[in-house]
């Protein structure tokens, strides 16, 4: 059975940010993740984890402005320097944290921006992550994002991720694996699954098309669990996804497997 962790970004939005991490662990949850840590001390978010038991799954590096609208700067001309400081601050906190995954945001492209250079300062970028987080045993992630939640993305199918992983060649860089995006951009999740599964460093589920609990939408979970496990994939499953409505309430569809687990 899968491992799950709670996205703290979407879930528990009943609680303060801080508290969130006691509420995950008492609905039984043992890692959680989130976008970003950096409104509060690493130290701070390490107390939280290590009171509450929990493990953490990943969180991102700084995106650039997000309250502006920003969703990464790795692809973005002109921002390297932006880039690599972003990085030391995402490694800072990780090294404190004990985070061993990191997710590297890609940022946003105009219709008539040139990709091509875009996407070779994102290769160049990526490369340096990967070579700074190598030092410390982190893996680091790239996520294709469907363009209906966020327009102008740069990078949205799975092909494609992998590709600029390949390309970039680190061995600590893979793609993360959301089956909501892939549903919503491309469909066929199990077989991209099975294809890709030597290049996905982290997996996420939600369910679709409205991003609520997994047992609501048009994807078939319960398969795709069983598909993750044959696959021999053993990381954390974060679920990203945003609540219909309380938190802990909505949890009927991982309490029955947490139930089919403990009795074996």
């Amino acid at each position: 059975m899968p491992r799950f962790a709670a996205n703290l970004s979407m879930m528990y939005n009943e609680f303060p940010f801080l508290d969130r991490f006691a509420a995950s662990s008492q609905d039984g949850f043992k890692a959680v993740e989130y976008l970003f840590p950096y409104d509060f001390g690493a130290a701070e978010i390490r107390t939280r984890l290590d009171d509450n038991g929990l493990v953490q799954a990943l969180f991102n590096a700084p995106p650039g402005d997000w309250a502006a609208g920003e969703r990464g700067i790795a692809s973005l001309p002109g921002r390297e320097g932006e880039f690599r400081r972003s990085i030391d601050i995402a490694l800072d906190y990780a090294r404190t944290i004990g985070n061993r995954k990191l997710h590297v945001m890609a940022g946003l492209i105009d219709a008539k921006g040139d990709r091509a250079r875009h996407r070779d300062v994102y290769l160049g970028n990526l490369a340096y992550a990967a070579e700074a987080a190598r030092r410390d045993d982190i893996l680091v992630v790239i996520e294709p994002i469907n363009q209906r939640d966020m327009p102008g993305y740069f990078i949205s199918r799975q092909d494609d991720a992998q590709s600029v992983c390949r390309e970039v060649g680190a061995p600590n860089l893979r793609v993360q694996f959301d089956c909501y995006h892939c549903q919503i951009v491309e469909g066929d999740v199990a077989m991209k699954l099975k294809r890709d599964i030597a290049g996905i460093g982290h997996i996420q589920i939600a369910g679709v098309p409205e991003r609520h609990e997994p047992d609501i939408g048009e994807l078939n979970y319960p398969y795709l669990f069983e598909v993750i496990d044959a696959l021999g994939y053993d990381g954390w499953v974060g679920c990203e996804y945003r609540p219909k409505g309380n938190t802990s309430a909505g949890l009927g569809w991982l309490r029955s497997y947490w139930q089919i687990a403990s009795s074996k």
